[in-house]
């Protein structure tokens, strides 16, 4: 363990320290952060590959008390630097995605033109490499006994940390908070989509017993008739009905119980940032009308761990990035309440 004899928790976050200014090594760190620069199949804006950094930069103004695990962060917590070829192989193929996005959106037959049927064979191949690459770092950090979260990056990318998990502590639920479901299959054609991610979770995950998705306010027909053939895997609280039911009279405290009930003992979370109310991350890929504040859903995620389920894992994806450092400043605050409760939780 690190010697904490000189570190003042009360000064200012130093930079060359690492996440939240904390003064640890990853041997010295119970959880490992693992930032993920990934955004090639993302439909709307863009910039969340480069989140990583920005989040680390607006960490180092976050004050290490928090009320509900306090000291937490003496467990260490420490970010990997990004891998700059997995960043660099996102922009390659960032590019051709766009140029395939804008040659379908005009309604032209992919299998008539060699370079676009190339260019979506080489996205799906670095699609399955990047879910390779993410299992294996996740599982090596897993085996060796570190807690593990996620930093995206789009939603696409935790889907091989999903799997690791899978491995590690078999029969799992996930808590997703999200603008959008997520389970359309290979939307735009494109196999592991940020918009496919929940989906591709659910068909080859068998451990995966259950889903439960909160804040969805963006969604197709397709998916709602996916929901409703699940069996009851998969549990959909939509935006508007939260809403409707605090309008006449259901506090979110019984919404937050009925939540947490239907999670097994073991739970992943899954942040998408944009289940925020979008004035919290202007900048996030697909912002919608609507969502939390952020003290509802650090609520929920309290209310999680007080029931006695174990948090295995977690991912935050999606920051965008800006001239408004709002998305960052945010994100590196529901980041830091993450690490704190898994913490907890593992304690």
């Amino acid at each position: 363990m690190a010697d904490l004899s000189s570190f003042d928790p009360n000064l200012a976050g130093n930079p060359n320290n690492n996440i939240f200014g904390l003064p640890f090594t990853e041997e010295e760190s119970q959880l490992v952060l693992l930032p993920v620069p990934w955004e090639v199949t993302v439909s709307f804006g863009a910039g969340t590959s480069r989140a990583a950094d920005q989040i680390f930069k607006a960490s180092l103004q976050v004050d290490l008390y928090d009320p509900d695990v306090k000291d937490g962060w003496k467990a260490g917590f420490f970010m990997r630097p990004v891998d700059k070829k997995i960043l660099l192989k996102s922009d390659y193929l960032r590019k051709e995605a766009e140029l395939y996005i804008d040659y379908i959106s005009k309604g032209d037959d992919v299998n008539q033109n060699k370079f676009m049927t190339k260019s979506l064979k080489e996205i799906n191949e670095g699609s399955k490499f990047l879910n390779n690459w993410v299992y294996e770092q996740t599982s090596e950090l897993l085996n060796n006994g570190k807690l593990v979260g996620l930093i995206g990056g789009d939603h696409s990318t935790p889907l091989g940390f999903m799997k690791a998990i899978a491995e590690k502590h078999g029969d799992f639920g996930v808590l997703q908070i999200d603008a959008h479901n997520d389970l359309r299959k290979a939307y735009e054609d494109f196999t592991y989509s940020h918009a496919s991610i929940m989906y591709n979770a659910l068909e080859e995950i068998p451990q995966l017993k259950s889903l439960v998705q909160v804040g969805i306010r963006d969604y197709c027909s397709e998916e709602f008739d996916y929901i409703g053939n699940s069996d009851q895997r998969v549990y959909s609280y939509f935006d508007q009905t939260i809403k409707e039911r605090q309008y006449e009279g259901e506090t979110w405290k019984s919404i937050v119980e009925e939540i947490v009930s239907r999670l097994p003992q073991k739970v992943y979370i899954s942040f998408d940032i944009d289940g925020l109310d979008p004035k919290l991350c202007p900048n996030t890929g697909t912002p919608v009308a609507g969502g939390f504040e952020a003290d509802q859903v650090n609520y929920l995620f309290k209310k999680v761990i007080e029931s006695g389920r174990k948090l295995v894992g977690f991912d935050l994806v999606e920051v965008g990035v800006g001239e408004n450092s709002m998305d960052a400043n945010v994100g590196a605050r529901m980041l830091f309440k993450l690490c704190n409760l898994m913490i907890k939780s593992n304690s």
